[in-house]
């Protein structure tokens, strides 16, 4: 079962969204909110798995509601401006739906949710998974890619890339598309081995070629650094290892 809340202002929205909920087997809503502030206890307590989100609502937009979270769940954003589109997968949602919402289009949405909780499970259950293995001889992880569980060597990833609500592994030998987001991927990979230079890009930094302005290059790619980002991402990859006359 996954544990979801519904946030969002509009009476008929919240009732449509919970008559939906409640016809998915695998959800199990514990709470309905008409503003984010009242649902912050319950999402503080750590239960939430899953966010049904209104983005336009007064005093605060669920966007800049859903950044100022600690430890967010997961979020499929509801709206009823497509505009908003983009900016909501900047946030890695799983899913954006445009009001009105049909159960058809909700329940692909739901169905989003369950593989993305699905996939988490079965790498946490795997032999190499880092949660699971000490550090030290952590080596490996397992994704679903490609409808099977492929394995993944720290040492072969080049970079990973963000993209809406899947990400990309760039390994030397390939790359791989699964269904995950980008921060569940930032907290599995070593911080002394991986940098984020970007809120769509976490590098590899042994695998470095050169830096250039605000351009990382590894092999054929180039990768950008964000300028907030750039004094911590040089001091991390210079430290120590920046031979000067």
């Amino acid at each position: 079962m996954i544990n979801c809340i519904i946030i969002d202002d509009e009476p008929l929205a919240r009732a449509g969204l919970k008559e939906y909920v409640a016809d998915i087997d695998f959800f199990n809503l514990l709470g309905v909110f008409d503003n984010p502030l009242a649902a912050t206890e319950i999402l503080g307590a750590g239960e939430v798995q899953l966010l049904f989100l209104d983005i336009q609502m007064p005093k605060i937009t669920g966007i800049d509601f859903y950044k100022t979270l600690k430890n967010p769940p997961a979020v499929i954003f509801t709206t009823d401006y497509p505009q908003y589109a983009l900016e909501g997968f900047e946030v890695n949602a799983l899913d954006y739906l445009v009001k009105p919402i049909s159960f058809d289009r909700f329940l692909k949405a739901a169905l989003k949710a369950k593989e993305f909780y699905e996939v988490r499970y079965e790498s946490r259950s795997l032999p190499g998974n880092p949660e699971t293995m000490p550090a030290a001889t952590a080596e490996y992880f397992f994704i679903k890619a490609d409808n099977s569980l492929v394995k993944i060597f720290y040492a072969d990833i080049l970079f990973v890339e963000a993209l809406q609500n899947y990400v990309t592994i760039h390994t030397t030998g390939k790359k791989y598309i699964s269904y995950l987001t980008f921060k569940s991927v930032e907290e599995y990979l070593p911080s002394d081995g991986f940098i984020k230079v970007h809120k769509s890009y976490i590098i590899a930094a042994a695998k470095v070629d050169s830096i250039e302005a605000n351009d990382i290059h590894i092999g054929q790619h180039r990768i950008p650094i964000s300028r907030s980002l750039k004094d911590e991402v040089l001091e991390k990859l210079l430290s120590g290892k920046f031979l000067k006359r």
